[in-house]
């Protein structure tokens, strides 16, 4: 994210936004993005941009409260057999697609199927690999038969890439897309707008509210804020954190602020030294300080964390204290670990993520007191999948919430985890063996202790360093009437209205 710059640079954002600044028709709400949409195929989306627009069009058999709870949408209801392998979900009778077919079992089955299909490539198909068959019972029900127990299997519905689409429209989505939800495609300009409009049908007696919502892209972060600051746009969906307190300070605004999930932190890869010493990864852990980051890295728009279960939520560990640095000990331990003299590192970080540069910089210099010695090495975000992740020694990365705390853990720590073997390659048998429990127990008691479990082995063996839960917050006009920001930093908006 980049700070304000004045003169030409000013003079260019106010420029871009001279060329939407007419008003827009009554009803309709303008969002401003940072970055292009490549996908308008839920399965296929990949970005947080993209998830806005999912959001808005598509729907789950599950959803995700802002409190962090799943409840029906689709499905009205489901049910499992005792050993949580065989799930009966129950279809919301009469929901109408956007292009008049009614939704019934068999429109699940293949928005599933395709997602299990590796020639998809859907990201929802690592969330999805315990099960085994999935069938319409009658065309209001379906059943999902699965290889293991599992005891949050509903919840993963609510996700992003698992919305259901309609049967006879999958080949279509990405140029036609249609969905359930309360708005429904117009029009998509690539590297410019998208705009929906009301779903004049939508279940949801009374909305949305809103007659049309505008996607709008606008690269430049300052031009974002300009537009939001002349009245171009309604709502900058999330905002960097170096303009809130401007924001906050313009009587026409507000910052909607939320606590997430969604974490950043620094990959060390476990399988290559130095850090396939545990002694070197906790070192470098001891030189951290995880308050100073959250206030350099975000502006004070996180919160701490061991792991990316939040602090906000139930299952986190309070007993878990975040102590100051100890210099002296990290040493000691580097020394045992054959580096006396501390040792030199590459550290990538994504040049076009800002938030994470800035956590990369923090790291090396708080490293520095006990001879780590980081050399910040900035590349295109893009060349991450293809050359650091999984290879490099370190380097700065962040992932979106998930809908679930196992979707936010397994996949990233159990041994057998997708993520886990993109990412640090972290191999711990006592970890396996607690993800694996909480998976079989629908006892939530149980499940916490468990979870707490986890974040004390994370703690002791540190895979990597997860720095903190960032806030997410958007930009919002007083115009704006019932909008708060989410933690899964999708855009609610059925019940939103504007004032002319």
């Amino acid at each position: 994210m980049r700070k304000f710059i004045f003169g030409a640079g000013l003079a260019a954002a106010l420029a871009v936004t001279t060329a939407f600044t007419p008003a827009a028709a009554q009803g309709t709400l303008r969002v401003a993005l940072g970055t292009t949409l490549t996908q308008l195929d839920p399965a296929l989306t990949t970005i947080g941009d993209e998830y806005v627009y999912v959001h808005l069009l598509f729907n789950g058999l599950s959803k995700i409260n802002p409190d962090m709870t799943v409840s029906p949408d689709l499905a009205e209801s489901w049910s499992a057999s005792e050993d949580l392998k065989t799930w009966t979900f129950k279809l919301r009778p009469g929901v109408k697609f956007h292009h008049g077919k009614t939704l019934d079992a068999d429109d699940v089955v293949a928005t599933i199927q395709r997602i299990l299909d590796p020639k998809t490539g859907s990201r929802a198909r690592t969330n999805l690999g315990m099960v085994e068959t999935v069938e319409a019972v009658d065309p209001l029900t379906v059943r999902f038969s699965l290889k293991i127990p599992y005891a949050g299997f509903a919840d993963i519905f609510a996700d992003r890439q698992t919305r259901i689409v309609a049967k006879d429209r999958i080949g279509t989505l990405s140029t036609a897309p249609v969905g359930t939800g309360p708005f429904m495609f117009k029009a998509w300009s690539p590297g410019d707008r998208l705009e929906v409009v009301k779903n004049p049908d939508y279940f949801l007696k009374g909305q949305p509210k809103l007659d049309a919502v505008t996607l709008r892209i606008i690269p430049e972060s300052a031009a974002r804020l300009a537009a939001l600051e002349s009245g171009a746009i309604d709502i900058l969906w999330s905002m960097p954190y170096e303009s809130v307190d401007k924001v906050k300070a313009n009587p026409n605004l507000r910052a909607d602020s939320v606590a997430t999930p969604t974490w950043d932190g620094v990959i060390l890869n476990n399988a290559i030294p130095p850090f396939n010493d545990v002694r070197v990864r906790k070192a470098l852990a001891l030189t951290i300080d995880k308050a100073a980051i959250v206030e350099l890295a975000l502006f004070g728009q996180g919160d701490p964390t061991f792991s990316p279960i939040p602090p906000s939520h139930p299952y986190f560990n309070k007993k878990l204290k975040f102590n100051p640095p100890d210099i002296a000990q990290a040493k000691k331990l580097l020394a045992e670990a054959g580096y006396p003299n501390g040792f030199d590192v590459p550290m990538q970080v994504p040049q076009e993520r800002e938030q994470r540069v800035r956590v990369g910089v923090s790291v090396r210099d708080m490293a520095k007191a006990a001879g780590i010695r980081i050399e910040v090495q900035r590349v295109p975000f893009a060349s991450y999948t293809a050359n650091v992740a999984g290879k490099a020694q370190m380097y700065v990365d962040g992932y979106f919430a998930r809908p679930t705390v196992d979707t936010a853990v397994y996949p990233f720590y159990h041994s057998a985890g997708s993520w886990n073997n993109q990412l640090w390659l972290y191999k711990e048998k006592r970890v396996d063996d607690v993800l694996d429990a909480a998976r079989k127990t629908n006892d939530e008691k149980q499940r916490a202790e468990l979870f707490g479990t986890f974040q004390e082995l994370v703690e002791e063996t540190v895979p990597s360093i997860v720095a903190y839960s960032a806030a997410h917050v958007n930009g919002v006009s007083k115009k704006v009437e019932g909008f708060k920001s989410t933690p899964m930093q999708w855009l609610e908006l059925a019940t939103v209205s504007i004032k002319p």
